[in-house]
């Protein structure tokens, strides 16, 4: 039970989004086996005692065959060590060199009945214009068969929950099931034809995700793709440039998708150049000009109207069409010190432009972001060849930096700390079994099931075309507590043997084969517990599914090798532990040569 809640250690260290995934999990099987460790100390005895007192065990006929199968081969096993041995050994470098190669993601993306797709238009936009370009974008989606509705969004809601501008948008478009799909088999298929669809409309940038993980995407860190490739430095201009020239790079990467660079500028405005010189000669300061600027294009109170106990401001400003017309507000007349009237065009030349829409910024520095989404491939194989291509291509300045967000952000966090904390577990995984058997050799030899339960979680993922995902990663450290309960179960039993005074080879054939069942329950129990994840296509299956997989397959191998390794293994270091023994050198093991495996 130790075991088990050491193996779980990691996930409790879990932070952000992951660790609010993972945890209560984590909690739960703890607490779990703590509960079945209290009633497996006082209940199971008591009831035992009651219940099996006349009990005479009946052999299983199913069970002596397997039984007896199973004596062959380990008798062949044991004839065949080094062999075995060899070929285990190779397998388990195998996985670790496909686990480099296999492709990484932080969590794979759920099936939520829906496309939210993000738009985005020249900053300048008008509401009509912004309407009309939804509306057209609605009538094509609709067109789909797998289509129920769609509902558009424009702007920022009153309560102001999305820093939005009028210029972006999102369209919810809401599916029918899968089953009922003719246009494409998977949403990737489907998101491709939208994306096709929706190309024909002029001005109109879209990007495609679901609703919930654009809402946990952009509250977790700002950024509603899976990429986001954050260009930070002191001066905007150089920021979107630099910006520009990672977007280049970045469409040029295979599974690039819904290339974009954040829209900072295009926003329609005013410029007033003051002239210093004629505001001296007519006495005037720059904040006479402010004044008159402010009473034409924004308000000032003149009055008051009263109703009742209310009392309010009356505004005096231009209409909304002269505000924005610099012809019309050139003429706006200040007032001279000497009293006498002037048009602004006197004193400030008025420029019409563009400027910037927004301004990022983060840890109080100015920001541009790149977004991108990926498919067809893995995030974290896109991620690893885009950094190598940016830095050879894309040269920064001094004071110029670049941040990788997004989905790419909440994978490296949570692996970066699962490649600390799980060692850790491991080292006090193999402290326990220190203290339980007092023998370096013997903990060292039942951790071994670790890499053995690594070659059936690889080799499954492969086969199931899954990648390597946070999901993944937390079923391999589930699969680990198991794979090692099954070595301690079979070791103990074989010490128990060797103590009541059984030959080596006596003690490892029958300790196998009298542990068999246990561990073949054991392993049994927890396969068959999870197969109904692996196998599930219901909503929020692809989260449970590569956790499921990889423990199914890692049982698979390390019940396997547990079995017909671990006793070759168990054989040679007792004879070499015997062999230390008769030459009078004390029983510490881990110096000296390697015991020989026949």
């Amino acid at each position: 039970i130790a075991i088990i809640v050491a193996v779980y250690i990691p996930i409790f260290t879990l932070t952000g989004m992951e660790g609010r995934m993972f945890k209560p999990m984590a909690f739960t099987v703890v607490a779990a086996v703590l509960g079945s460790l209290l009633l497996a100390l006082t209940y199971v005895p008591a009831i035992s005692g009651l219940l099996l007192h006349h009990h005479e065990e009946k052999p299983s006929r199913f069970f002596e065959v397997i039984r007896t199968r199973y004596e062959r081969v380990l008798e062949w096993a044991l004839h065949h060590g080094r062999n075995i041995v060899l070929v285990s050994a190779v397998g388990v470098l195998v996985a670790i060199g496909s686990l480099l190669a296999i492709g990484s993601e932080f969590m794979p993306k759920l099936d939520e009945g829906a496309i939210l797709v993000t738009t985005r238009r020249l900053p300048s936009i008008s509401l009509a214009d912004a309407t009309r370009l939804s509306t057209e974008s609605e009538k094509i989606l609709r067109r789909f068969p797998e289509v129920v509705t769609v509902v558009t969004k424009e702007g920022r809601p009153d309560l102001a929950t999305e820093a939005m501008g009028l210029f972006e948008g999102d369209l919810y478009v809401i599916l029918k099931p899968r089953d009922q799909w003719t246009t494409a088999r998977d949403r990737d298929g489907l998101v491709a034809v939208f994306d096709s669809a929706l190309a024909v409309l002029p001005g109109l940038e879209v990007a495609f995700t679901q609703p919930l993980a654009m809402r946990l995407d952009e509250a977790e860190s700002g950024i509603k793709t899976d990429l986001g490739i954050k260009v930070f430095g002191p001066d905007i201009e150089q920021n979107n440039a630099i910006a520009e020239r990672i977007r280049q790079v970045v469409a040029s990467v295979r599974g690039a998708e819904d290339v974009a660079v954040e829209i900072s500028e295009g926003s329609g405005q005013i410029e007033l150049v003051p002239n210093r010189e004629a505001l001296a000669r007519l006495g005037m300061s720059i904040r006479d000009v402010q004044e008159g600027i402010e009473l034409a294009t924004g308000a000032q109170t003149a009055s008051e109207v009263i109703r009742g106990a209310r009392r309010i401001g009356l505004a005096v400003t231009y209409p909304p069409a002269q505000r924005a017309d610099a012809q019309t507000l050139s003429q706006v007349l200040l007032r001279t010190a000497s009293g006498a009237l002037v048009p602004l065009s006197a004193v400030a030349t008025v420029v019409p432009g563009t400027g910037p829409e927004l301004i990022g910024h983060e840890h109080g520095e100015r920001r541009a972001i790149v977004l991108t989404n990926v498919r067809g491939r893995d995030l974290g194989g896109f991620a690893g060849e885009l950094k190598r291509r940016v830095a050879a291509e894309v040269p920064l300045p001094a004071g110029v930096y670049l941040e990788w967000g997004g989905q790419y952000e909440n994978q490296t966090r949570a692996m970066s700390r699962l490649a600390y904390v799980v060692p850790a577990a491991i080292g006090l995984i193999f402290l326990l079994l220190w203290l339980s058997f007092r023998s370096t050799g013997e903990a060292a030899l039942v951790l071994v099931n670790v890499p053995f339960a690594l070659v059936g979680g690889v080799a499954i993922l492969w086969a199931r075309g899954l990648n390597l995902s946070l999901s993944a990663s937390i079923g391999f450290i589930a699969l680990f507590g198991i794979a090692v309960l099954n070595g301690v179960v079979l070791v103990t039993h074989c010490n128990a043997l060797l103590a009541k005074g059984y030959d080596i080879e006596r003690a490892v054939r029958e300790g196998a084969t009298d542990r068999l069942r246990p561990v073949l329950m054991t392993a049994l129990v927890a396969g068959l517990g999870f197969v109904p994840m692996a196998l599930s296509t219901s909503a929020g299956a692809e989260v449970q599914r590569p956790l499921a997989t990889v423990v199914i397959g890692g049982l698979l191998t390390s019940t396997a090798l547990t079995l017909l390794v671990l006793p070759t293994l168990y054989r040679a270091l007792m004879q070499w532990s015997a062999r230390r023994a008769a030459a009078g050198v004390p029983r510490v093991y881990g110096a000296g040569p390697a015991p020989e495996i026949s």
